[in-house]
């Protein structure tokens, strides 16, 4: 019984070895070739017809159902197959892709050099500030009592703190270095800002043309005042006067006239 089981087994398992057999049909082979890289030819399209049309097998395959499939390339890599198209497509949105990249490049770019034109932030770094208003600016920019009342003297700076100069002069100074730092710290056009520039050091020009102007009187003022009260408390010992006496002044007056 064992060896009726034994031979029973191994006749399936040898009738399933040749049960798998390799089939090779060449009409397969060449479609699939075809199909992927070798040139549409009609005449390796298999079954072929044949003497005078008779072979049956070619009407089986092409004749009656698609007699006009070996005619129409279908390569997916021809000139006109879907995956050519579909690589030429890929290409054209490959170039419109780079072309829109080089555009918001552009407009990138030309967005940063407004910015850094425009930004109150980087208006420290303009060639016009740095090489010649940062310089003109800088009296008003780091005044203080010091700078101002320092170089003169104790009766001239009292005089110009008590009548009130040096008040006004230092507010004007205050509101206009607050403009400045408005214009240096406020978003504009680069023109715009370099003509707020001009304009507020012409401001401050004039400012301290007055300023120099009320420091220059300031002495004589003071003479003038000592002279007052000395005429007033009749300290004044007049000199002997002769008639010689205006014939010499008279003459120093023409020396020193200018002409």
């Amino acid at each position: 019984m064992k060896k009726l089981l034994f031979l029973f087994a191994f006749s399936f398992v040898l009738s399933a070895s040749y049960a798998q057999e390799e089939v090779y049909d060449k009409a397969m082979v060449h479609q699939e070739q075809r199909m992927v890289y070798l040139q549409w030819n009609q005449n390796q399209f298999d079954p072929k017809a044949g003497f005078l049309s008779l072979n049956p097998y070619y009407w089986l395959v092409w004749g009656f159902f698609d007699p006009n499939y070996h005619k129409t390339d279908l390569r997916p890599l021809s000139a006109t197959g879907p995956q050519t198209q579909r690589l030429a497509l890929v290409g054209a949105q490959n170039s419109i892709d780079n072309k829109y990249k080089l555009q918001s490049d552009t407009a990138r770019n030309t967005a940063l050099s407004q910015i850094a034109s425009q930004s109150g932030l980087l208006s420290d770094a303009d060639p016009m500030w740095l090489l010649y208003y940062n310089q003109q600016f800088q009296p008003l920019i780091n005044y203080s009592a010091a700078t101002l009342l320092a170089p003169l003297s104790p009766q001239v700076s009292t005089k110009l703190v008590s009548e009130g100069t040096y008040g006004w002069y230092t507010n004007e100074l205050g509101m206009l270095k607050q403009r400045l730092n408005g214009a240096r710290s406020t978003d504009m056009d680069r023109g715009s800002r370099i003509m707020s520039y001009y304009r507020m050091l012409n401001e401050y020009r004039r400012l301290a043309g007055v300023w120099s102007i009320r420091i220059a009187a300031a002495p004589k003022d003071l003479q003038m005042a000592s002279q007052q009260q000395t005429l007033k408390t009749g300290t004044v010992t007049p000199g002997n006067w002769t008639p010689q006496t205006d014939v010499k002044i008279a003459n120093q007056v023409l020396l020193h006239a200018n002409y």
